[in-house]
């Protein structure tokens, strides 16, 4: 199981969506078995896809170990392939919690609960979506990572907070995961003028980029209110043609490095 953090401590730049639509195009696109993970206590993509409740575990439950099994709060979705561990705003009390607990480690408790996952086989990917911080939860979310991918929107504040970011990862790497990476810098929101082409140019000197960008259109936020993922509200539009491209971009690249089911 290859697992992914979509992160940016910058809020506004598609990184749910990214999160939500790479996930829903994996499972039924790419016929991978996908787990899609929220952990932001607004719980986004719990909403989306129908999932967000205070009745059942979150994955609150899970950094807590209030959950015996990690099988007890995953929930399937309407679509083949493509499950959801799910949270809401109990995740801010969790990441109290886990702080002032010292009786078991803090930073590796979604790793060591992903495990079970991974040796049982169960998925191929795991996604997770994080909160535009760094807390607790987040670098839980990046210790039981392989890779991280970085969704930016160009505009005046696109770097803010991306030197802090990448040294918190490069910090994680060295002291918890080493085999911790970058994958790439997604930019969404693209529109073809000269601040999209300049940033991105300043962009690629310091960070590696994919070669799709995501375009902006109105489509994309129509989408959150249908709860819907992109190429199922809106297949010819061009974000659902772009998410198409982005991930099939991701997936031809990780073949080409040995394949996601061997990471």
């Amino acid at each position: 199981m290859k697992t992914i953090s979509i992160i940016n401590l910058k809020g506004g730049v598609a990184k749910t969506i990214t999160a939500a639509n790479m996930a829903h195009i994996l499972a039924t696109v790419h016929g991978k078995r996908v787990l899609l993970a929220d952990n932001d206590k607004q719980g986004n993509i719990s909403k989306m896809f129908g999932l967000h409740s205070y009745d059942d575990f979150s994955i609150a439950d899970v950094l807590t170990n209030r959950a015996a099994f990690l099988e007890e709060v995953i929930s399937p979705t309407r679509y083949p392939n493509l499950d959801v561990l799910p949270a809401n705003m109990n995740l801010l009390a969790a990441i109290r919690e886990v702080l002032i607990d010292s009786t078991r480690p803090q930073q590796t408790r979604l790793r060591s609960a992903f495990k079970t996952l991974e040796d049982a086989g169960e998925y191929d990917f795991c996604i997770i979506d994080n909160a535009p911080d760094i807390n607790i939860s987040t670098i839980n979310a990046l210790v039981a990572s392989h890779e991280v991918i970085i969704p930016i929107k160009i505009d005046k504040f696109a770097f803010d907070g991306l030197a802090e970011l990448v040294e918190q990862i490069n910090i994680t790497r060295e002291e918890l995961n080493p085999g911790l990476t970058v994958r790439g810098c997604l930019v969404t929101s693209y529109q073809r003028n000269e601040v999209n082409k300049q940033g991105e140019a300043a962009l690629r000197e310091n960070y590696p980029v994919f070669n799709t960008h995501i375009r902006r259109t109105e489509k994309v936020d129509e989408s959150t209110f249908a709860a819907a993922p992109i190429i199922d509200y809106s297949p010819r539009c061009g974000a659902a043609r772009d998410y198409l491209a982005f991930v099939s971009e991701y997936v031809s690249e990780s073949d080409t490095k040995g394949g996601a089911d061997n990471a």
